[in-house]
């Protein structure tokens, strides 16, 4: 999994031009699995447990439109699964659901100090205590 910057203008976008929002790029992750270990259908009912669907460009305390929710896939047969996920999502909630389902047109590579965030900051916050 490699963390990154997807469907926006440009080419390779910095993290300070990300934020800014006036190219479009979403700040995502590329998850690179297996078929045959676990099912696109059990990764979308993964994702969905972390976010909130209903939310208009923002998670959590982050706002603007690089955090927007999307599901971005490459191959067209799983735009079909998606939006069966979706669906069923959307029976949960009374709000409409606000995640983007699109192809993906591009996807960057963020900085390095952005790879494996969540394990850096355990580590900074294990080594200050």
């Amino acid at each position: 999994m490699t963390s990154g910057y997807a469907n926006g203008e440009g080419e390779n976008p910095t993290y300070e031009e990300v934020i800014r929002g006036d190219q479009g790029f979403a700040e995502t992750v590329h998850v690179k699995y297996d078929p045959q270990q676990v099912s696109l259908k059990k990764l979308l009912e993964s994702y969905f447990r972390v976010i909130d669907p209903t939310s208009l460009n923002k998670q959590g305390n982050d706002r603007g439109i690089q955090y927007r929710t999307g599901i971005y896939y490459t191959l067209p047969e799983d735009a079909k699964i998606i939006e069966q996920a979706v669906e069923a999502e959307q029976e949960k909630y009374d709000q409409p659901i606000v995640t983007e389902v699109m192809p993906l047109q591009n996807y960057y590579l963020a900085e390095e100090y952005h790879q494996d965030y969540l394990e850096k900051i355990r580590t900074d916050i294990v080594t200050l205590i």
